[in-house]
């Protein structure tokens, strides 16, 4: 699927790591279309690219819908919105489960259902998903974020062999800890002891070759977290007891406190 000329929905657009994507897409040559729910960060991102706008809360059942209805002409969906869940899962309100799951999962389920017909019937498109090693590998703290990740994962390969007898394609990028954006950048919450990150600039650059390479499945990940995840999906006990060697800090509590106060 080439991005040059095509038309480029990108969902969490105003983000740390959406606004990375949003520009390395226009480079790419999209005609983008950018949404997010902080509706001032994403006008101004939409006038410094040249992109076109279209404001929504993706946990909003009717604001996701009028998403879908605005941009019925896409060709590439990149769907990268995602809230934070890390931390213990009794700290959790109901409503609070509710908008993670909806945001993280469903909403990606949805936007697919409702844009990919149009390109199944133009016998071309791309849907891409941006995951996270979470979705691979678990660990302590982050249950309901798991949850999210792992059933993306499993959403996106079996759509990819639903739709691969009709042309779209379907990728899932899934990064490892981003250190230059996102949470650990609007915080200054520490990256956990001994483990290494990647960059935005990264991410970006695996979802340009995921959809312009067809590609199933990327990893931007290094190469021991690589090495756990492949562990974990195959021998789930022996990858936490190997996380559970590691010498005791206080970053966890601070990333769930910190993710606490972006929810």
């Amino acid at each position: 699927m080439k991005i040059a000329g095509a038309n480029v929905l990108l969902t969490g657009a105003a983000g740390g790591i959406g606004q990375v994507l949003a520009r390395r897409l226009t480079d790419a040559g999209a005609d983008l279309i950018v949404t997010s729910r902080d509706s001032d960060a994403l006008r101004s991102l939409a006038a410094d690219l040249g992109a076109r706008c279209v404001p929504a809360d993706l946990a909003d059942p009717h604001d996701l819908t009028a998403l879908a209805e605005r941009c019925g002409d896409v060709d590439i969906v990149v769907a990268n919105a995602a809230k934070p869940a890390s931390g213990d899962l009794f700290d959790y309100t109901p409503d609070e489960v509710d908008r993670a799951l909806t945001v993280n999962l469903r909403s990606s389920v949805m936007l697919a259902r409702l844009l990919a017909p149009a390109m199944v019937e133009a016998g071309r498109g791309h849907l891409a998903f941006i995951g996270s090693v979470a979705g691979m590998l678990a660990t302590p703290h982050s249950s309901l974020y798991s949850a999210t990740k792992f059933g993306l994962r499993g959403f996106a390969h079996a759509l990819r062999q639903d739709l691969h007898p009709s042309g779209v394609g379907v990728s899932l990028v899934q990064p490892g800890i981003v250190g230059d954006a996102g949470m650990f950048e609007k915080t200054g919450v520490p990256v956990p002891k001994g483990m290494r990150t990647v960059t935005a600039g990264q991410v970006a650059d695996a979802v340009v070759n995921s959809i312009e390479e067809n590609r199933a499945e990327v990893n931007v990940a290094p190469a021991e977290i690589k090495v756990l995840c492949a562990l974990a999906l195959q021998f789930p006990s022996a990858a936490a007891w190997i996380q559970r060697q590691q010498p005791p800090d206080n970053t966890t509590q601070q990333i769930a406190e910190a993710q606490r106060a972006l929810r």
